[in-house]
């Protein structure tokens, strides 16, 4: 890929990357599940519909739309693809899947990417951006289910929302109405029951802000994921956390002049 082909690439909004998506499963089938280890299309819808902001509906309707266009097996819409869903082909066509996954992992990442890398096969590198079905489900999908989530949520209506996922506070997201405050940290699950973990720093927080502090967890992203909040989830009742603590061996070597 050129400089300038993988810049068009890369600038695609959401709504062109979830088309991006749609003919990636379509193309690909098994191979691009295998790729985030997914079990099965609605993991894959839920996780990506979700980690790119979209409805996962939507990530299913373009993978239908692709499908009488590859070997796998579905008949799709068969009809005329859509211009916008015509452009996305035409701009992918010639990608390779090592290339398309890239790309899409990248987007995921929300990272940059040193076009001088490029000079180098993409599978050198790929593993910079490596994506499984758990780590977006206990990240970006989880926390975009709770953005698209919480305008519909009664307790939270009308709150303005900050996001704080990288601010490494204690929690995700700030939720400001007049002098009302809630701090919400969210959790994602694979399926609707199981363990979820909290950091030393999340744990803490937690503690000093009791019930203005709102643990959501997202539940059941392998099949039609739903939530369950908790507020001072500490002390709720609900949930019964216990310490774990790990110890980590660091190695490291002098170096003595001779």
């Amino acid at each position: 890929m050129n400089e300038t082909y993988l810049k068009q690439l890369l600038s695609l909004d959401n709504r062109d990357t979830a088309i991006v998506v749609g003919l990636y499963l379509s193309k690909f089938n098994q191979e691009a599940l295998d790729a985030f280890e997914f079990s099965g299309f609605h993991q894959a819808y839920n996780v990506l519909g979700y980690s790119l902001g979209v409805k996962p509906k939507s990530i299913n309707n373009y993978r239908d739309e692709f499908d009488s266009l590859f070997p796998n097996g579905r008949k799709g819409w068969r009809r005329k693809l859509k211009p916008q869903s015509k452009t996305i082909f035409d701009l992918t066509k010639e990608l390779s899947f090592d290339e398309l996954t890239f790309i899409i992992k990248t987007h995921l990442s929300h990272s940059e990417v040193n076009l001088e890398d490029l000079q180098i096969p993409i599978t050198s590198f790929q593993n910079k951006h490596e994506f499984s079905a758990s780590r977006l489900i206990t990240g970006k999908a989880a926390e975009e289910y709770f953005v698209m989530a919480y305008p519909t949520i009664e307790i939270f209506s009308g709150f303005d929302i900050s996001d704080k996922t990288n601010h490494g506070c204690g929690y995700d997201f700030k939720l400001s109405k007049g002098m009302s405050r809630y701090y919400v940290e969210v959790k994602g699950m694979n399926d609707r029951s199981g363990n979820i973990l909290m950091t030393d720093k999340e744990h803490r927080v937690a503690q000093e802000l009791q019930s203005r502090y709102c643990l959501f967890v997202v539940r059941d992203f392998r099949s039609t994921p739903f939530h369950d909040y908790y507020f001072d989830p500490l002390h709720c009742g609900q949930i019964d956390f216990k310490k774990q603590e790990r110890q980590v061996v660091q190695t490291s070597y002098a170096g003595i002049f001779i």
